[in-house]
């Protein structure tokens, strides 16, 4: 094997027939040695190859950039695609079957009916995984900072996802995980019916709460937000939807789900 220098100082081993010597990393064969932050040292032409150094930063740019790219492409792909039809409760079930044995999951351990849990996930993110706040625009052009931490299926703040996971126990928990995000919301609408009395199918008060927090809700904060009353009125529209569109279906969803 012989040394041939390359870009930047940096050198890379080659064949006696004077192909470049390959090595696993991602198909280029330059790169193990530079994404190990090492390059060849011309003091190799005399020495042991063990002789090396921190390879040139003009070199590893190359590295860098493919890695970037690489991993770009797989978080973009772990994105959960909103249902195509997220007006209908049983279309939204058929499609996402998984998504009725997770409701129901949190039916039964925190007593939230299936059509409240789904109207406030859609609300809050419109069944997109990713969801956060949509950032201001300075002058129109450039983006500002974030409103809030919210994120996820059930835009949970990190304040109140941090509680959730103390007052739970829970782990092994992410904000992008529909079975997650509708055990959250039971968490979070069952505290609202211990503390505030709200009754757990009582989608429009629940979600006056889960919006205000429970202070906001006992000081009557909302009373003076006309917005929030209005928001709060869709949940429970939605969720009189969806609970009329569920029982015409539910037979079915049992069936595939048979321990139910």
């Amino acid at each position: 094997m012989r040394i041939e220098s390359i870009a930047g100082g940096c050198l890379k081993p080659t064949t006696a027939s004077g192909a470049v010597k390959k090595d696993p990393s991602f198909g280029f064969p330059w790169l193990s040695n530079q994404a190990a932050g090492r390059c060849l040292e011309p003091a190799t032409l005399r020495g042991p190859v063990g002789n090396t150094r921190p390879c040139c930063s003009a070199a590893l740019r190359p590295a860098k950039l493919v890695l970037a790219v690489l991993l770009a492409a797989l978080f973009a792909g772990c994105a959960t695609a909103p249902p195509q039809r997220p007006d209908n409760l049983c279309f939204v079930f058929q499609e996402k079957s998984a998504w009725y044995k997770a409701a129901r999951k949190a039916e039964r351990k925190w007593g939230l009916p299936v059509p409240v849990g789904m109207a406030f996930i859609f609300r809050e993110s419109s069944f997109r995984s990713d969801a956060r706040p949509a950032r201001k625009r300075i002058l129109g052009v450039l983006p500002g900072r974030g409103p809030s931490s919210a994120f996820g299926y059930a835009q949970a703040t990190n304040e109140a996802w941090a509680d959730y996971r103390k007052a739970t126990g829970a782990r092994f928990v992410e904000r992008d995980d529909i079975g997650d995000a509708l055990d959250f919301i039971g968490w979070y609408n069952d505290r609202s019916h211990r503390k505030l009395g709200i009754a757990k199918s009582d989608a429009y008060r629940l979600y006056l709460a889960y919006y205000s927090g429970p202070t906001g809700y006992a000081k009557g904060t909302w009373r003076r937000n006309k917005a929030v009353q209005g928001y709060a009125r869709k949940v429970s529209d939605r969720t009189a939807r969806y609970a009329q569109q569920l029982r015409r279906c539910e037979g079915r969803l049992r069936k595939r789900w048979r321990w139910f």
